[in-house]
């Protein structure tokens, strides 16, 4: 160093060296200013860098357990503390360089690591086709159930199905016959108390000394009105409770009922309207008239029991159509079930069939 510089600067190299500044208390910094030798000195943070002063328990997070993780702001500030980095500045003790821990603007909730969500939202390895879903009315059943308020196993397939069995052991082979009988609920069409007597073969009072007739008898009477062939127009005489004429409009096209007590007319609205069948007509009247409107018919089928077949339902059948109506006296119990055909414009033909028993036929409106 030149005399000129010297005078600038009287201090030599030796002197600028300067000794970094060191937290009171650190044993290992106290021997290395002792023994003179500062050259061997290591920063503060160096020397303080062990696993066990960096890696504070309280800060690891607990992944084994994601429901204990507590937020951040439930934590004391005393134990946030950064431990000393390489920057000897940096290494100034808690007193010195103090931290404030701000509170997190941040729900509970909101804090749940990711991989926990994650698992929470993962499906479950049943796949999506096991997943079923609840409806709010499991337990209903398609059509309306306004007849039976308990015993829902009657309102099953597989009950009917058991009464089709047997009208099939019993001799209906008409498939659209034991379709239409399986598909039409027969309890909507009795009272409540009746529910579990639905599909037995037993003829059921309505009311007013009416009755539902048994199902052998609905099935048998339209298969012989039927025979096979496709029906368009059919008349019915006593429509009762409305329960046969719902059997009728799965096999014809259209279904025209008459019935002479206004409460059973009414009633038959009533159980019908469920089940919205398009190709039913009723109609309250005297069913000895029947429809000359509408005639002819490919077939009718009278439900209650006369003398005799009154003539202007003979008429109104067309030719090649088949009649079928319970023939006799009741009081006699001597009904038998009988089928007309009508082979020309002034000729029936007339068969004598099964032992029947059904309530008079009678004229007028009640």
């Amino acid at each position: 160093m030149t005399s000129e510089r010297a005078k600038r600067f009287p201090l030599g190299l030796a002197d600028l060296v300067r000794e970094p500044r060191r937290p009171e208390g650190r044993a290992g910094e106290t021997r290395a200013v002792a023994s003179g030798k500062p050259a061997v000195v290591k920063p503060a943070a160096t020397a303080a860098v062990k696993p066990a002063a960096l890696k504070p328990t309280i800060l690891k997070p607990a992944s084994a357990a994601p429901a204990t993780v507590k937020p951040l702001h439930a934590r004391p500030a005393t134990t946030i503390a950064s431990p000393a980095n390489s920057n000897p500045a940096a290494a100034r003790p808690a007193a010195a360089q103090p931290v404030i821990v701000k509170p997190v603007a941040v729900k509970p909730a909101a804090v749940k690591p990711a991989a926990v969500r994650a698992r929470a939202l993962k499906p479950s390895p049943a796949g999506p086709s096991q997943v079923k879903a609840v409806a709010p009315h499991a337990g209903r059943s398609t059509a309306p159930n306004v007849a039976l308020s308990s015993a829902m196993a009657l309102t099953s397939e597989r009950v009917r199905e058991r009464m089709v069995e047997r009208l099939r052991a019993n001799g209906v082979t008409d498939p659209r016959v034991l379709n239409a009988m399986s598909v039409v609920p027969r309890h909507m069409f009795v009272d409540p108390g009746l529910a579990t007597q639905a599909y037995e073969d037993a003829a059921l009072p309505i009311g007013h000394h009416q009755t539902i007739s048994k199902p052998s008898v609905v099935a048998r009477m339209i298969e012989l009105a039927a025979a096979g062939r496709p029906l368009a127009n059919v008349l019915e005489i006593g429509t009762g409770c409305g329960y046969q004429a719902a059997v009728l409009s799965q096999v014809a096209r259209d279904v025209y009922s008459i019935e002479r007590i206004k409460p059973l007319f009414e009633r038959a609205k009533i159980n019908l309207r469920p089940l919205r069948i398009p190709n039913i007509r009723l109609h309250y009247g005297d069913g000895r008239v029947g429809l000359p409107a509408v005639a002819p018919f490919d077939a009718i089928v009278i439900a209650a029991a006369g003398l005799d077949v009154p003539h202007a339902l003979l008429e109104q059948l067309a030719i090649g159509g088949r009649l079928v109506a319970p023939v006799g006296s009741q009081e006699g119990q001597s009904q038998v079930l009988t089928l007309v055909e009508r082979a020309g414009p002034a000729q029936w033909r007339e068969s004598r069939l099964d032992r029947v028993f059904f309530v008079p036929l009678k004229s007028g409106v009640i």
